[in-house]
């Protein structure tokens, strides 16, 4: 066989390998061109958005982030405590578990990880926020690539291993955020917004080191968990942290020459770009 034709092959044997009986007739999840076309737009938005509030003023929004930032501090919430019960009250193998043994446990994980699938498409409005709101500075390319890349993903996971050690990650995730969206319901009050950059840098952080716990389990007790899904997640923590990385390096030089010139200037009116809103 040619290159071509054994890549092909091998393809559609991943394809085969799909197991999409158990979430067959699911919100978004019988055919992949959806949750692509949400991407897309998506990305046009975070395109064309700044451009369009380039000459506009900046929108508050505070009282819907309030409701937006509460309801996902409960959603997150929900999804750890079900997960969590399932798994501790379920037959599960807290090092490396199946996606085919447990019955009623997997049934209900399964129903868990299509709201954080969906969560994936609501936390897009992350990002809407910071257009409306100005905050340009806070839409890195890591922050878009995150975004866009977990709900294409996540499509994947429920079609292929919806249940099993997928947990895992969708766990710590879940409990992340759950610190997280309700800082960010906090950093509504003036006080507490210097203290948000932290909270976007340990999202980064918590966000990459998931999916690495996720999936080193699997390599250190091997069980009937997909292979390859462990190979590709590998792939994807390295590109995150690789993007984390020199996110934080930026961010570091960046308030260093902040805390540079402030001395420098001696009381003088600082660059405006020392001094961010991380409100969003």
């Amino acid at each position: 066989l040619s290159h071509l034709d054994k890549r092909n092959t091998y393809l559609r044997m991943l394809w085969v390998l799909r197991d999409p009986s158990r979430v067959q007739g699911w919100l978004l999840l019988d055919n992949y061109p959806p949750t692509f076309a949400l991407t897309v737009m998506y990305l046009l938005i975070v395109w064309m958005g700044p451009k369009y509030m380039r000459h506009r003023q900046p929108v508050s929004c505070r009282g819907l982030l309030l409701v937006y930032n509460l309801g996902l501090t409960i959603l997150s919430f929900y999804m750890f405590y079900e997960m969590v019960s399932a798994v501790w009250h379920g037959d599960y193998n807290l090092f490396c578990q199946d996606t085919h043994s447990a019955g009623e446990t997997d049934t209900k994980i399964i129903n868990v990880l299509w709201w954080y699938y969906f969560s994936k498409l609501i936390e897009f409005m992350d990002t809407f926020f910071y257009i409306l709101r100005k905050n340009n500075h806070q839409i890195t390319f890591l922050h878009i690539y995150h975004h866009a890349s977990m709900l294409n993903i996540w499509w994947f996971v429920m079609n292929w291993v919806p249940c099993g050690h997928s947990y895992f990650g969708a766990s710590l995730n879940s409990f992340i955020h759950v610190l997280m969206y309700s800082y960010y319901g906090l950093s509504a009050v003036p006080a507490l917004r210097p203290y948000l950059s932290m909270v976007e840098e340990i999202h980064h952080t918590s966000t990459a080191d998931s999916v690495l716990f996720d999936h080193v389990p699997d390599n250190m007790w091997p069980c009937d968990f997909p292979r390859g899904w462990l190979y590709f997640q590998i792939f994807y923590v390295v590109t995150l942290i690789a993007l984390f990385s020199n996110f934080y390096i930026q961010t570091y030089k960046k308030h260093f020459h902040c805390a540079s010139d402030n001395i420098e200037m001696e009381g003088e009116k600082t660059d405006q770009r020392c001094s961010q809103d991380h409100s969003g």
